[in-house]
């Protein structure tokens, strides 16, 4: 009950700070970039920063209708508690009206969560550029309702990122591979720049770097990072092209944001890839891929729910036991219920090992950890919170997802 009272009130209230942010966003009048998709919208962004630096200002942390609107009027959300909402009321119409900001570029992540939130974000922001690279079933149980079947579901979701391209201004940079994202571009009046997967040359991961070679350049990266971000880096190029900024090919200030293949030293000399932000199919399949590329003698991976599937919930979690099938991995070990009930029985396979709970999970590993393993953390139900304690120097916990007030709560709820 209280959650349909929230989905309900969603708009509503946010309409309240989107009124206070137009007012200051005509104010300040940036040229938009926004940054969208299902997958890698964050670690798009930080390759944008990395090449723009102080040039542009970038909405971290804030991706929907609520956390952009926040991020324009310069309101901050320090623990996501109910007390904090009376202040946000109250100092929005303030702000409205307080300075605006000196960047004159605003490199906006945008999400679409529910229907209605592309239609929203694109009336407020307008967008200069927009990026989108990327399309899959995240959060579909929200589009259930409007989508005339299981098959209409990917259609639905389309259509609400579309409406970013139908407000694009200057130049629309798209996976030019994606159907459903290339059909969407008949709604843009913006020139569009497409990317295809043959203009990528050659992919190599190492140990702790990857190359793309691109164009005849080679991109070298001190980070972990799947096939797919070649898509990323093609964008960033394209996007500095259109602003007419040099490159930076070395992308020398390039950092990982938390929960996205980061490495950490763990403990018996173990090494851990921590990817627990999030989870659909397609950041499984990539994430995976990646890690079956990976140079290492033992390979475990810990793979948790995939949430908000909806009516899709057992074809996806099915379908990513045969994507675990395809990858070489010495141990498997599932964590959260629909992996437990869903892929586990697909798997068929000795190695693999089911707990519902994260505490039954790390419980695990840490009495079977023998030294030396190389362990992939991907999926949901506070994976970082298992990572957390299986770090070797506990300095590295600033550096994982999640670490506001409200989610320290949740894991210690949970045995963590």
């Amino acid at each position: 009950m209280i959650k349909q009272i929230k989905n309900k009130l969603y708009f509503f209230v946010a309409h309240y700070f989107k009124f206070f942010a137009q007012i200051r966003l005509a104010k300040w009048q940036p040229k938009v970039v926004v940054v969208t998709g299902s997958n890698g919208k964050t670690t798009l962004l930080h390759l944008i920063e990395s090449q723009l630096g102080e040039r542009a200002r970038y909405s971290h942390h804030a991706n929907s209708s609520f956390g952009i609107p926040f991020d324009i009027l310069g309101l901050k959300r320090k623990n996501f508690t109910f007390d904090e909402w009376p202040m946000l009321f109250f100092w929005a119409p303030i702000k409205a009206f307080k300075k605006v900001f000196v960047e004159k570029i605003y490199v906006v992540e945008a999400d679409c969560d529910r229907p209605g939130e592309g239609r929203f974000l694109a009336d407020l922001l307008h967008p200069s550029v927009t990026i989108w690279l990327n399309l899959s079933k995240t959060h579909s149980m929200n589009f259930e309702k409007i989508a005339l079947g299981r098959s209409q579901i990917k259609e639905v979701i389309a259509n609400e990122f579309g409406n970013f391209l139908s407000q694009t201004k200057d130049v629309a940079i798209v996976n030019g591979d994606d159907e459903l994202i290339v059909k969407q571009t008949e709604r843009s009046r913006a020139e569009i720049s497409k990317i295809f997967e043959l203009q990528l040359e050659n992919y190599q991961l190492y140990n702790k770097s990857t190359q793309f070679k691109i164009g005849g350049f080679e991109y070298n990266f001190s980070s972990l990072l799947p096939r797919e971000i070649f898509y990323s880096i093609l964008a960033t190029h394209q996007l500095l092209k259109f602003l007419n900024f040099p490159e930076d090919e070395k992308y020398r200030n390039f950092q990982l944001p938390p929960g996205r293949s980061s490495i950490f030293s763990g403990i018996k000399d173990t090494t851990l890839i921590d990817s627990s932000y999030n989870a659909n199919l397609n950041s499984m399949e990539a994430v995976l891929k990646m890690y079956n590329d990976y140079p290492a003698k033992t390979k475990w991976a810990v793979l948790g729910d995939m949430l908000e599937q909806g009516a899709q919930e057992q074809e996806e979690h099915e379908k990513l036991a045969q994507l675990i099938l395809q990858i070489k991995l010495d141990k498997i070990i599932l964590m959260g219920p629909r992996v437990c009930k869903y892929t586990y029985p697909k798997l068929q396979n000795p190695s693999a090992e089911k707990f519902e709970r994260p505490k039954e999970a790390l419980g695990y590993l840490l009495a079977n950890i023998s030294g030396g393993e190389v362990i992939l953390f991907k999926g949901a139900r506070f994976l970082e919170g298992v990572v957390e304690h299986l770090l070797a120097n506990k300095s590295d916990v600033e550096k994982l997802c999640r670490r506001e007030k409200i989610w320290q709560i949740r894991r210690k709820e949970w045995g963590l």
